[in-house]
């Protein structure tokens, strides 16, 4: 496979996992959105994204992914990452906003971003293609991207409506539906779990956790960040907070400070922070997980905890079990 050839089906890879994750994100949103012409369209668009999903998949078979283990590592991982920031954020929507009406708005403005990325995606596919002569995918992209258009379109038109839906049930007290109604409370239920599960797990993955930090940086607000009450704070006390985040957690609110003020004092002190794990998932563990791993008696990994440790979460315990596995080497 050709460089050029590789750089397209790398570019494929994260458009396919972006229309995986999507598939999901529409499930949760359709569950909570009454019966009515927009849960139409965000049915019909479904479908859509499980074929934009397929035909990318095939196109990058047909280049020849299946037989470069690179580019299908690159695909497992932009899909691990996109399906677990999918699969967890549906309980997170069901909280969001005070009743049905405003979940349904807020959740109606994340479509939007999601579709201008696509957009944006499918744009530097096309662009790329191009470039080195694919001119089948640069079709195959152009036509998504076509459709992605008109589903942004459809979106922004209902955002009026539904921000009108807003102000009659928050203002005005005359409630259109209740959450129940659709079916969106048993939809949380049934995937809360495994959404915790399936995050985790895909954190194990080397370099996830950093990723899913930043895509969801990307698109925090305040109430998203670890830390509570970020915006009132000033640099110098969000710093002396950054060294308990996780990794996952420092690139989203690197992330984030970028998309805001952009102050140097905070964004120096997570470039010190931010690095590998002594292991991939070890941000996810608890103490007493991390000291079984210990127990085995790996020096060199006692050695990488008693490191990260001392720069991170400092918790007496571990540092107690690394020094123990260190002493009797």
């Amino acid at each position: 496979m050709s460089s050029s050839q590789k750089k397209v089906v790398q570019y494929l890879g994260e458009a396919q996992a972006s229309e995986d994750a999507l598939v999901r994100v529409l499930q949760s949103q359709i569950a909570m959105t009454p019966r009515g012409a927009y849960r139409t369209a965000l049915e019909r668009h479904l479908d859509q994204t499980r074929e934009h999903s397929a035909r990318v998949g095939q196109r990058r078979r047909d280049l020849g992914s299946g037989g470069n283990p690179l580019t299908a590592a690159v695909g497992a991982v932009g899909s691990v990452v996109g399906q677990a920031l999918a699969l967890g954020k549906t309980p997170f929507d069901l909280l969001r906003g005070s009743g049905g009406e405003e979940k349904v708005l807020k959740n109606a403005k994340d479509a939007y971003a999601s579709e201008a990325l696509e957009i944006a995606t499918y744009t530097a596919i096309e662009r790329l293609a191009r470039a080195v002569g694919d001119d089948e995918t640069a079709q195959l992209a152009a036509s998504i991207r076509s459709d992605e258009e008109k589903m942004l379109d459809r979106v922004l038109r209902e955002i009026p409506k539904l921000t009108d839906a807003v102000v009659r049930a928050e203002v005005k007290g005359d409630r259109s539906f209740e959450l129940n109604e659709t079916g969106a409370a048993d939809a949380v239920r049934k995937t809360a779990t495994r959404a915790k599960r399936s995050a985790r797990q895909a954190r194990k993955v080397p370099g996830v956790a950093q990723a899913e930090g930043e895509i969801k940086g990307a698109l925090a607000s305040e109430g998203d960040l670890a830390i509570a009450r970020y915006d009132a704070l000033t640099a110098d006390e969000i710093a002396g907070k950054l060294a308990e985040l996780s990794q996952v957690d420092l690139a989203k609110v690197d992330a984030y400070e970028r998309k805001n003020e952009n102050r140097t004092t905070i964004l120096s002190r997570i470039s010190t922070l931010r690095g590998d794990e002594p292991w991939a998932g070890y941000d996810e563990l608890t103490a007493a997980e991390v000291q079984a791993v210990l127990s085995e008696g790996d020096d060199e990994r006692a050695q990488q905890v008693r490191t990260y440790e001392r720069a991170h979460k400092n918790r007496a315990g571990v540092l107690k079990a690394a020094e123990r596995e260190l002493a009797t080497a």
